[in-house]
């Protein structure tokens, strides 16, 4: 959520950094409307309040010298009536514009690029050589129909479930494990998370209120047929959501800081607007793992936290001798929390081109206003900067070796993970 007073004190750079992500501009005329409103209806209570607190005086002066005092007691009733009205009309106002605020997007940092959608992204670096092209593999979901079952996933849940037998589920609870295993050298600490949250628990890191219909809904009772409350249940769309609000309404020493966290955790997505892509396999499910990894950071050094972030995730890739990319996504393409992003796009030879396996934001203080997450630095109290990052989807790193580590006769299975599969090679 972004800074009212700053909104207040100077709107253009707000409406400048909204044109570069391609965002209107009217929620900001809009704040500032319902801002001048409130600060005028704030002014007239304020000064009636003055005015009932002198009368108040009168009032025992005038007991003290033994006058009457009910004309002034009626005239304070009536004052106490008006102001009444006007902070109920105060905190009206105050609810629109926090309504209208989480509606709008993070302001882009200087460095993120101008462009309209991923063709405006700048490739950062590249990270080994692909050596195989759909001319040299087949896709991952021709290779092991007995152990990736798409048809009993639909059977089970409907289009884009899955389910993995043998091999392919000891190759994914591997990754996940080596994953973790990394984060954990990298001096994250594992953190199991709660799959199911509360509706202020997804407003804290902004999936609510605009992105309700991405999510999924758990209700239960009564509430399961009517419409989502502040008492629902959310399954969880990465683990990003429950350890951004690990420290919600706390103030954080700032010794403390950074804080690293890493989470495995199921995601689940209903994929709203994307019915008709990567419908083929496993690459879009509506219901994927994925480990996280999440660092609450001082302001002044949250970018270069956000580099270090970047440098993590793309070591699983290179342990695992997956070839990749690094982009630094345009100002269009970013997220809705995000001041700035990196995707991680390793190569699928299937496909003859990169996708993004990770994607590592920088949010600033954006999160932490809307979940009230500070930390204290002389004596007084900031809001901490979050960033966050997959390290990584764990089912498309499989398709990725599925795919990169393919021969006539099976894939190969990187040695990182070998002692977790108990296994060089999964055979056709």
């Amino acid at each position: 959520m972004l800074d009212l007073k700053a909104i207040r004190t100077d709107a253009q750079p707000f409406r400048l950094a909204l044109k570069k992500r391609n965002a209107p501009t009217e929620p900001i005329e809009q704040i500032l409307q319902l801002d001048a409103a409130w600060r005028q209806v704030k002014s007239s209570g304020d000064k009636l309040k003055a005015e009932r607190n002198k009368l108040s005086m009168e009032i025992n002066a005038a007991k003290k010298a033994g006058q009457d005092v009910s004309p002034i007691i009626r005239q304070t009733q009536d004052i106490s009536s008006k102001i009444k009205v006007l902070d109920e009309q105060a905190g009206e106002l105050e609810k629109q514009m926090e309504q209208i605020l989480l509606t709008i997007p993070n302001m882009p940092h200087e460095s993120v690029p101008l462009g309209a959608d991923e063709s405006g992204n700048v490739e950062v670096r590249k990270w080994g050589k692909p050596d195989k092209t759909s001319r040299d593999v087949k896709p991952h979901y021709d290779l092991f129909p007995s152990l990736l079952d798409f048809e009993r996933g639909v059977r089970l849940s409907g289009s884009r479930f899955t389910v993995l037998f043998g091999e392919l589920a000891r190759l994914e609870w591997a990754l996940a494990h080596y994953m973790l295993a990394k984060a954990r050298m990298n001096g994250y600490t594992e953190v199991v998370v709660p799959y199911l949250v509360s509706t202020k628990t997804m407003t804290g890191t902004g999936q609510l209120p605009k992105f309700a219909e991405d999510q999924y809904r758990a209700a239960s009772g009564a509430e399961a047929m009517g419409p989502a409350g502040p008492n629902s249940f959310w399954l969880i769309p990465t683990a990003e959501v429950p350890l951004g609000n690990l420290h919600a309404g706390e103030v954080l020493e700032e010794t403390a800081l950074p804080r690293k966290y890493a989470a495995l955790s199921p995601c689940f997505r209903s994929e709203a607007g994307n019915y008709q892509k990567d419908i083929k396999g496993y690459l879009r499910q509506h219901q994927f793992h994925k480990v996280e990894l999440f660092k609450y950071s001082l302001p002044e050094r949250s970018y270069d936290e956000l580099e270090s972030l970047v440098l993590d995730a793309e070591s699983v890739l290179r342990g695992l001798g997956l070839p990749y990319r690094t982009r630094l996504l345009c100002a269009g393409d970013m997220g809705f929390a995000s001041a700035k992003t990196y995707d991680l796009e390793v190569w699928l030879p299937s496909q003859d081109t990169y996708r993004e396996i990770s994607s590592c934001s920088n949010c600033t203080d954006f999160q932490a206003r809307r979940s009230q997450t500070k930390f204290r630095r002389e004596g007084h109290n900031e809001y901490v900067h979050m960033l966050n990052g997959s390290g990584l989807a764990v089912g498309r790193t499989l398709i990725a070796i599925l795919e990169n580590f393919q021969d006539e006769s099976g894939v190969a299975i990187p040695k990182p993970l070998q002692d977790f599969m108990g296994a060089e090679r999964i055979e056709f």
